[in-house]
């Protein structure tokens, strides 16, 4: 039996054991399960490793996809430049376990948000400065957006939600929430930015998918926003998962 899993905390908002369970059966792929890791932190992480002896494969969540890589003996070129993992492939041999680390989310993001950027394209904010949204901010660099980062906390280089004036929300085209604001069960919560200077040329994601219409999505549908949920990244990013732990 190989087994995969997820680790993060708390998990009761996740798809992916959902997902897997489904797909396994779907598609008659046999001797496969798939298992929540619910860890309150991360000094007990080898111990799952040692003691699920046919884990193979895990996927990781918030808050540890930037933790995660001290355990980490080989990390993907792209996970590394990331500075965040959120897969993990488990090799066991006689005497020696490695593990290697990759980042999924990129595939998710970038195919979410390739079809929507154009020359008329140019300015993106980030919402959270967590691992996904150091993988946000990897994919829109790539396209050749300016990129600012928003905290609750004032950090160098990053703005707080006091200084996100509404000048440059308007200036903004792509606003992406990488935090957990408006996930279940508190659904009516959403990021403090000025939604009255939302117009049609903004194109709101965000990462949230449980509810897959956010708070955050449903203020910017009401503007004329472009938005994108989370939910077909998160199918993405689960289907780039199963292809590296599968490849040799």
């Amino acid at each position: 039996m190989r087994k995969y899993g997820l680790i993060g905390f708390p998990l009761g908002h996740s798809f992916s054991e959902k997902y897997f369970t489904e797909k396994f059966l779907k598609e008659n792929i046999p001797d496969c399960s798939y298992s929540n890791y619910p860890l309150e932190n991360l000094d007990h992480f080898m111990d799952l490793i040692n003691t699920a002896q046919e884990l193979v494969g895990l996927n990781v969540t918030i808050p540890y996809k930037t933790q995660i890589i001290k355990f980490v003996d080989e990390l993907d070129a792209e996970a590394e430049e990331i500075g965040a993992v959120n897969v993990l492939k488990i090799i066991r041999q006689p005497q020696q376990l490695r593990i290697f680390g990759y980042n999924s989310d990129v595939t998710g993001i970038r195919n979410t948000l390739l079809p929507f950027i154009s020359k008329n394209v140019r300015n993106a904010v980030i919402l959270g400065t967590g691992g996904s949204s150091k993988a946000v901010s990897h994919v829109l660099k790539k396209f050749g957006l300016n990129v600012s980062l928003v905290s609750r906390e004032k950090k160098p280089g990053i703005l707080t939600y006091s200084e996100l004036t509404s000048e440059l929300i308007s200036e903004t085209q792509v606003i992406v929430n990488t935090t957990p604001l408006g996930m279940f069960p508190n659904i009516d919560g959403k990021p403090p930015i000025d939604y009255s200077v939302l117009t049609k040329n903004h194109i709101l994601f965000d990462l949230v998918y449980n509810p897959e219409l956010t708070t955050f999505l449903k203020i910017g549908a009401a503007q004329g926003c472009t938005t994108l949920g989370g939910l077909n990244m998160l199918h993405l990013q689960a289907e780039k998962a199963w292809e590296i732990w599968n490849e040799k």
